[in-house]
């Protein structure tokens, strides 16, 4: 391994079947049992989340709630409260930012942290997952598995090693050894199709994929065969970036019941611009393209956009592009259960940025 990656001490903290292990742990008739986050199963709604006794049928995300139904009949289906999610998901991350800033939120339900050089001066990451890990049952009463590595590509493997409520840690030394061994389809990033024709080319482990020289790699598949090429041998130089630069604010609402009532719609779009306008403000920023999301009762969600000749950031123009974009949808034929606006192609963006401090450490310090 290149001694630069060295230099990094990575944590993925995942949490374990998330949505559905806060349902489980808020009503206490679901526990123990297979479930199913998302839409009911006579919907055309797909799985947001599975618990791991609803796994054990074969049920997973984003797969149709029906197909889910016929492979558990006995689970039992529950419409998302993401207001409760973001909340907990929150809690959470208070957690990651008492050890170190450099937090990179992946979801709700996961982040990358570099702990190089964290908060409390420990020389050990192992260390502070299993800290990270047990304060995040204790505020939460949930768990979370925890990938701990020199990068974020080994990083994120190992958090789904030894799921759920587990650890793996690849110190530097053993990370070209983890990969050779690795299943090909195991690998972040790489996809069934892409697997598929991988196998097809006799690669189905890591030491298979190390074999092809770089030129061969791209040849194959193209741009990505160079991010192959580099990741056989445990390769990945990204830093953890704690500020990304926003790229878009938005407000949405989800409905306590499905609305129907187009006027009322257009009263919780008011509603919507006028707390979206106060973040702009907030943040001093105006944007040019609003856009309109809209979720119906059957889960299906759509988009509508329109771009504007100037920048807008009051709550009257902006609701009053939503509305425009609302008459072109199904709304008031069709119930609705969730209503947001965007603002992209913003102005006066935050550009900070933070610079990552890098210090060397052997396995020992792992």
């Amino acid at each position: 391994m290149d001694a630069s990656q060295t230099q990094r001490k990575i944590i993925h903290v995942d949490m374990d079947a998330f949505y559905a292990s806060v349902e489980q742990r808020d009503k206490a008739d679901l526990r123990g049992k297979p479930v199913v986050v998302g839409g009911s199963p006579q919907s055309r709604g797909v799985v947001c989340a599975a618990s791991y006794e609803a796994r054990t049928f074969g049920v997973r995300s984003a797969m149709p709630c029906a197909m889910a139904f016929r492979l558990c009949p006995e689970a039992v289906f529950v419409r998302p409260r993401f207001e409760v999610y973001k909340a907990v998901s929150q809690e959470i991350r208070r957690i990651f930012y008492f050890h170190t800033d450099l937090v990179e939120p992946l979801s709700l339900d996961e982040a990358f942290l570099d702990v190089t050089h964290n908060k409390s001066g420990n020389p050990s990451a192992t260390w502070l997952a299993n800290d990270i890990r047990a304060e995040i049952f204790k505020r939460t009463n949930l768990t979370a598995s925890a990938g701990v590595a020199p990068n974020k590509f080994l990083a994120k493997i190992a958090s789904d090693i030894n799921k759920p409520n587990g650890i793996c840690v690849i110190p530097p030394s053993r990370a070209e050894a983890f990969i050779a061994t690795l299943p090909i389809g195991k690998f972040f990033g790489i996809g069934k199709a892409t697997e598929k024709r991988m196998h097809a080319l006799d690669i189905f482990k890591g030491a298979d994929l190390k074999r092809f020289e770089e030129a061969d790699l791209i040849r194959h598949f193209g741009k990505a065969g160079a991010w192959y090429y580099r990741i056989a041998r445990g390769l990945d130089f990204r830093p953890v970036k704690p500020h990304r630069e926003a790229k878009s604010i938005g407000v949405e609402e989800t409905f306590a019941g499905d609305i129907s009532d187009l006027d009322r719609l257009q009263q919780e779009l008011d509603l919507i611009a006028q707390e979206l306008a106060r973040r702009l403000q907030k943040r001093n920023a105006r944007g040019k393209t609003v856009t309109l999301k809209l979720r119906y009762d059957d889960f299906s969600t759509i988009t509508r956009a329109a771009t504007q000749n100037q920048f807008i950031n009051d709550a009257d123009s902006l609701a009053t592009v939503a509305k425009s974009l609302l008459r072109n949808s199904e709304a008031g034929r069709r119930k609705v259960r969730l209503l947001g606006i965007t603002v992209s192609n913003l102005a006066n963006r935050d550009l900070s940025a933070q610079r990552q401090l890098q210090l060397p450490f052997g396995d020992d310090a792992f």
